[in-house]
């Protein structure tokens, strides 16, 4: 069964989350069976054409109104030795409801029976003893059948490891498997061992890897909304600054520019006539229609984004006010939105928005802090800049 999401409901102004999977169902007793979809939600909720809850849906199963499998499947042929199966147990309504109760669990950020498997075997091998050993049967029990196969995360092993851990000394496991010995028992102890050796170094590689990953959890993510002002920019400063629009005039390649927007259309336009009227535009967005109507350079494509780059930087350098407040962000993630810039330069709440002037901005932010921790002669307080 393969689950999806994220999917939420909203109650009483709250968000529920939920994961949602595939089910047939049919809307007569004699009827055909129809794929839909199941949601199951953090609250225990569920829905398929009507709410219910796990009682409910086991009730469903029962009557055949919903299925887990394709109920027109042909049935898969038996396996010749349950041992060398490469194949886990069929997926069952009382497997399923096991997955979705499972499901539920997981919403809710607490163990799933898999996570609760391993826990057990964790147990065993600190003290392992036969009521250890009985507390990791019921905890590999209560994997639904149809997933045990995939709990130790070995599909050339699979659960084989497991099975032979809980079978006793002299017998065969499951029936047709091999008779288990001592040194079985302990050669799976060993197994887990040396996973647990190998996790331990790729954790210590790792650590090595991103050494220089943050110690700590970042800022939340900061949203620079795009905002008229029909009396005028504010004069109190604020996050506004970061606007593209926002007048800061720069020198750029040796032009000067009322804003960041008349830089960057002027730069774009094809011929001079229309680069001198852009640059003369009397606010950042007459600039920005301007800019949109005239032609563009045919590599405008190819250097667009290092021309914002360079742009951008010209602004908080030139203008250490204005590098303060951004700086004053911190290692907040900016997300810069609006809908006047295309979805290459803002975030979208699709796949579209790329939202490269946010990272332009950080990118800003990260040289004005290097600058000031490489080169404190050139900072503000130093008088030179």
């Amino acid at each position: 069964m393969t689950w999806r999401g994220p999917t939420y409901r909203m109650v009483d102004g709250e968000r529920i989350d939920g994961a949602w999977c595939h089910v047939w169902r049919r809307y007569r007793p004699d009827g055909e069976y129809y794929l839909d979809d199941l949601v199951v939600f953090a609250d225990g909720a569920i829905s398929c054409g009507e709410g219910t809850d796990l009682a409910g849906l086991a009730e469903l199963l029962a009557t055949g109104w919903l299925a887990a499998t394709d109920p027109e499947a042909p049935p898969l042929p038996d396996e010749p030795s349950k041992w060398a199966s490469r194949r886990g147990e069929p997926l069952t309504p009382e497997g399923f409801l096991l997955e979705v109760a499972d499901r539920i669990e997981e919403l809710n950020e607490r163990p799933t029976a898999g996570q609760r498997c391993w826990d057990a075997i964790r147990r065993f091998q600190r003290e392992p003893d036969e009521s250890n050993r009985a507390l990791l049967r019921a905890a590999y029990l209560s994997v639904p059948p149809h997933l045990r196969i995939y709990v130790l995360g070995d599909m050339d092993r699979q659960d084989r490891p497991l099975r032979i851990l809980l079978t006793n000394v002299g017998e065969a496991v499951g029936g047709d498997g091999p008779v288990v010995t001592a040194e079985m028992h302990q050669g799976v102890l060993d197994y887990f061992g040396r996973g647990d050796e190998g996790v331990e170094s790729e954790q210590e590689q790792r650590a090595v890897r991103h050494s220089d990953d943050p110690s700590e959890p970042g800022r939340p993510a900061l949203v620079s909304h795009e905002t008229v002002y029909p009396q005028g920019w504010p004069e109190q400063p604020g996050l506004f600054m970061l606007r593209n629009d926002f007048p800061a005039r720069i020198v750029f390649a040796g032009e000067s520019y009322a804003s960041v927007l008349h830089g960057y259309w002027a730069l774009s336009a094809a011929d001079a006539s229309d680069r001198g009227r852009i640059r003369d535009a009397a606010s950042g967005r007459e600039a920005h229609d301007l800019g949109g109507r005239a032609a563009h350079r045919s590599d405008w494509p190819d250097v667009r984004l290092a021309v914002m780059a360079g742009l951008v930087r010209a602004k908080f350098t030139q203008h250490p006010e204005l590098a303060e407040v951004l700086v004053s962000t911190g290692d907040a993630r900016i997300s810069y939105t609006g809908l006047s810039d295309s979805p290459f330069w803002r975030d979208a709440p699709d796949d579209r928005g790329r939202n490269w002037m946010g990272r332009l901005l950080e990118l800003t932010r990260s040289e004005l802090v290097a600058r000031r921790l490489l080169r404190p002669e050139e900072t503000p307080a130093s008088g030179r800049r």
